[in-house]
């Protein structure tokens, strides 16, 4: 028992990791579609306050349907091909009505298990997910 119980723990430990990992990206994806979503109506807030931008209105979406997982990862955000840092967000990277808008994430789950992480770069499982949409006239 004291030779296979903590190999069967760091076997059991390493598939609950593996788990986790493959929820993450379920739920990011279910994320960016449901930001994406959002972003090809053209709304601005949710009856907010009136200062809120049509940007911060899509990654509060994306924020609030991602279980929390969003803020762990610090995914990064891409509209269309182009990245944006957190500063430099803006209205018309959604584009205007009709447009496509392809909404992408790349984002990075952090390994903690030590057998594991020595299989990915960094200790990180780097993934990304994203959802294309075209804009409704609006």
């Amino acid at each position: 028992m004291a030779i296979i119980a903590p190999v069967l723990m760091l076997v059991l430990v390493g598939i609950i990791e593996m788990s986790m990992m493959f929820f993450a990206t379920l739920t990011m994806q279910y994320a960016v579609r449901e930001g994406a979503r959002y972003a090809i109506t053209g709304r601005a807030n949710d009856g907010g306050t009136s200062t809120q931008q049509r940007y911060a209105s899509v990654i509060a979406k994306i924020r609030d349907n991602s279980l929390g997982m969003y803020e762990r990862m610090n995914c990064i955000v891409s509209v269309n091909g182009k990245s944006y840092a957190s500063t430099s967000y803006s209205n018309a990277m959604f584009g205007g009505a009709g447009d496509m808008v392809v909404l992408q994430l790349d984002c990075a789950w952090p390994v903690t298990t030590p057998l594991l992480s020595t299989f990915f770069t960094g200790g990180k499982n780097s993934f990304a997910v994203g959802a294309t949409m075209r804009n409704e006239y609006f």
